[in-house]
């Protein structure tokens, strides 16, 4: 039986982080459907595209992370959004996991890890 590969959507301003991300995904059991520069183009590709997964770093110009966070799962409450950051403070933990962030992934970063978190919250989200 063909399971159903989990779809990804990047989100980061920097190029560099996201052809990373991307790169670190390729070959696994995940598509990257989509990747946006800013927030306002973060949440428009969300809900259009409608990934099972937003990798969004906290920090955008235009609209942070948490912003698009909360706009992206009140239109697509279904939709795992994991922030990414290298500034994992208390108060930005807190606001993105009371405004639905079902993880972190912390900079830097390494492919076991990022592996490691996506597959266990798209097992959770099936």
């Amino acid at each position: 039986m063909n399971k159903r590969r989990t779809t990804i959507m990047i989100v980061d301003d920097n190029d560099m982080m996201r052809s990373i991300l991307r790169g670190m995904l390729r070959g696994e059991s995940c598509d990257v459907v989509g990747e946006a520069r800013n927030g306002v183009q973060a949440v428009e590709m969300a809900d259009r595209l409608k990934p099972d997964i937003v990798c969004i770093d906290v920090m955008k110009a235009e609209k942070n992370g948490i912003e698009a966070l909360v706009e992206i799962k009140a239109a697509r409450p279904e939709t795992v959004v994991v922030m990414i950051t290298s500034n994992a403070d208390s108060n930005t933990v807190h606001q993105a996991i009371g405004n639905g962030a079902s993880g972190f992934i912390i900079k830097p970063f390494n492919a076991a890890r990022v592996h490691d978190t996506l597959q266990k919250l798209s097992e959770r989200g099936r």
